[in-house]
């Protein structure tokens, strides 16, 4: 073992000597031998005795064979503790714990763990086949967790409900702040159509001589009766026997009855229209006709006449036709001296005005035009429409 590197020595090896056969050139000097230290504590089994010096096994090509009387290296614990089958591992590596029987190396390699076999820090491992346990404090670690989501979800959900209520609070005061001022509308409306309907009447009881005239002309005509020419009104509803029947003066007509003849024409435009004379009232000069055709008959006023009411007269005075005029009532004259009351009016009337409807602003008729003062000015009589329809019963 002393010998160096490099000698031509051969020949077969004999005892001291490194092993190389003889003539064989050695690769050179040996390194120096490193003595590994004792381990530092005693191995289960022994306790109290002195480790025994540990010495490494022959490494053929290095240190050549190990000498027959060297006594047997001493069993260290493995690297990763004890190998299985209870046998201890002759490879140096760190210490296995002090109190751990000698058993096989954990973790195992493959395979389920050991039954009977302590896994490190733990007392016992799992049977065959079990899963390795989980440690007692990550089950707490999820339990404590899980309150805390739980608790989190809590204050999410009483802040959403508490939201929600704010909400449901501010939609009913708005539902009712919409139905006050539904109401406040409604009742606005309503006074607004019960003003509309008095400005209504107002308007309607207003005077509108264009209006008048426009719902009178259609069922006034001239009236030609011989020589003679004056107007002639419809009145009330049809006839029994079909027809139309109208009012007329009688003193436009005398010259006929008197002689017997019954027909006159009735004229509107370019149209003519026959007629008969079917009664008269020669003390309040009224005269009813009748005719085949259909006219829309005028309705006559139920109350009679004041002072100062308006009026419009329509009629055909010297022949012309469709002819209105528009004046006051002056007064109602009661009848006296054998003759009839009579209504004076203001509006101007002249020969072929007789037979003519005196129309008040409801366009009613109010009266019969009859006759002017001579030698005056705004001064017409006409015969009240009660009489004639009194005295016809036609109206």
């Amino acid at each position: 073992m002393t010998a160096g590197y490099g000698s031509a020595d051969t020949g077969p090896a004999g005892p001291g000597d490194s092993g190389f056969p003889r003539g064989t050139a050695r690769p050179g000097p040996l390194p120096p031998r490193i003595e590994p230290a004792a381990p530092a504590y005693l191995p289960p089994g022994a306790p109290g005795q002195p480790s025994p010096a540990w010495s490494p096994p022959a490494q053929p090509g290095q240190w050549g064979a190990a000498p027959a009387n060297a006594p047997a290296p001493a069993a260290t614990p493995a690297a990763g503790g004890w190998r299985q089958g209870g046998a201890p591992s002759t490879t140096p590596g760190p210490s296995s714990p002090p109190g751990n029987p000698p058993g096989p190396a954990w973790p195992p390699a493959s395979g389920p763990v050991p039954s009977g076999v302590a896994a490190p820090g733990h007392p016992q491992g799992p049977g065959p086949g079990q899963p390795y346990p989980v440690p007692a404090t990550r089950g707490r670690g999820l339990t404590f967790a899980a309150l805390v989501l739980a608790g989190l979800l809590a204050v999410v959900t009483g802040v959403q409900a508490y939201q929600i209520n704010r909400l449901s609070n501010r939609l009913g005061d708005t539902d009712s702040k919409v139905a006050a001022g539904q109401a406040a509308d409604s009742t606005r409306l309503d006074g607004l159509e019960s003003r509309a309907g008095a400005l209504e009447k107002q308007a309607g009881a207003a005077f509108n001589p264009e209006a008048v005239a426009s719902a009178v002309l259609p069922s006034v005509f001239r009236v030609r009766a011989g020589n003679s020419t004056g107007t002639a009104f419809a009145i009330g509803k049809p006839a029994a026997g079909g027809g139309t029947n109208l009012f007329t003066n009688y003193h436009v007509v005398d010259a006929l009855w008197q002689t017997g003849e019954r027909e006159v024409f009735l004229e509107r435009t370019d149209q003519r229209f026959p007629a008969t004379i079917v009664r008269v009232d020669e003390a309040n000069d009224v005269a009813h006709l009748r005719t085949n055709g259909k006219f829309t008959g005028l309705v006559a006023a139920p109350a009679a006449v004041k002072s100062g009411q308006q009026i419009v007269v329509v009629g055909a005075p010297l022949g012309l036709e469709d002819s209105v005029t528009t004046g006051v009532v002056s007064a109602f004259r009661q009848a006296g001296g054998g003759e009839g009351p009579v209504i004076q009016f203001d509006a101007p009337i002249n020969p072929g005005n007789s037979g003519g409807p005196v129309i008040n602003g409801s366009k009613q008729v109010v009266g019969i035009a009859t006759a002017k003062a001579r030698d005056a000015e705004g001064i017409g009589l006409a015969v009240p429409i009660k009489v004639a329809c009194d005295g016809f019963k036609i109206c």
